[in-house]
């Protein structure tokens, strides 16, 4: 018989072929009846396959008491209550590395269209206005001071990105790192205050839960931005709303937000600002490495292997 696993939502259709090769799949997302499906699912299903997004809360490990693995499709692991998931010995996998590569370009990217404001320079195109004058001039990042808050496999690689556009590199998170060349804040408001761009590429979760406050956008100040790849949950959206109408602070680039898909409606106004569908890892690419890594870590485990990616 093949394990049971229960599908949170959808993955991409390689990622869904491959899992209906190996498992029974109970597909979470199709049903009207979610309790009645963990029901019929309960006796046997042994994996969750989820992503970052979707997680697996307390209660849904709990309906399924033959369980011992999680994969998590994406790095981000903050909706899945890990700390059950240890107590009841379920190993709990994401998909770290893979994405590294495109979500630092994401990040260089929104650096770029807010800097050089590229979106707005090409709307100004499209709408006839260049035929009428030019347009004002932007910013260039060289010799600019960049701050990382959250110097993990992705902040390094946002560093050595940024390194190479001739920008100042500093860091803040838990610890200072000493293999690292760039200097450390133990003071986020200090490090905004130093920093003509912040980018957040922190874990989410409730130590970082609005770590970017009003005190770091007033410190990062009116030619600051703010370049946010993390979580929406680590800045306060209404402080940063407030923060860009009043003028404290510059532009802002973000890619995720507080309750998407909602976006909060005065940020669609604002020229300054730069906006993305939390579509960073988002290349055919990287989701179909993302995809395979799931599926390799579950074979891993069924077969008696240790799996390649564990969180914890």
């Amino acid at each position: 018989m093949k394990p049971e696993l229960v599908l949170v939502g959808p993955m991409m259709p390689h990622v869904m072929e491959a899992l209906d090769e190996d498992f029974i799949v109970h597909r979470l997302w199709e049903t009207s009846d979610r309790d009645a499906l963990l029901a019929k699912a309960a006796p046997r299903a042994r994996a969750i396959g989820t992503n970052g997004h979707l997680g697996a809360s307390a209660a849904l490990i709990d309906a399924l008491p033959k369980l011992e693995i999680i994969g998590c499709y994406g790095v981000g692991t903050d909706s899945i209550d890990l700390d059950h998931a240890a107590a009841r010995n379920v190993i709990v996998t994401n998909t770290p590395d893979v994405l590294n590569d495109d979500v630092a370009n994401m990040a260089i990217a929104l650096l770029l269209a807010t800097s050089r404001r590229i979106c707005e320079g090409d709307r100004y195109v499209r709408s006839g206005k260049w035929l009428k004058s030019n347009m004002a001039l932007t910013r260039s990042i060289r010799n600019r001071k960049m701050g990382i808050l959250g110097l993990g496999r992705i902040g390094k690689n946002i560093a050595e990105k940024a390194a190479v556009f001739g920008m100042e590199i500093s860091y803040h998170g838990r610890s200072k790192q000493d293999d690292v060349p760039y200097r450390f804040f133990d003071n986020l408001v200090e490090m905004a205050q130093d920093s003509d761009y912040l980018v957040a590429i922190c874990p989410g979760g409730e130590a970082t839960n609005k770590i970017v406050n009003r005190a770091v956008m007033e410190a990062l100040g009116p030619e600051g931005t703010l370049i946010n790849v993390a979580r929406g949950s680590v800045v306060d959206e209404p402080e940063l709303v407030s923060a860009l109408q009043d003028g404290r602070l510059g532009a802002a680039g973000l890619d995720v937000f507080e309750e998407e898909p909602k976006v909060p409606k005065a940020l669609l106004a604002m020229d300054q600002v730069v906006l993305q569908p939390h579509a960073a890892s988002a290349t055919v690419e990287t989701r179909h490495a993302m995809g395979d890594l799931v599926v390799k870590n579950l074979r891993a485990h069924f077969a008696g292997q240790a799996v390649l990616t564990p969180v914890r």
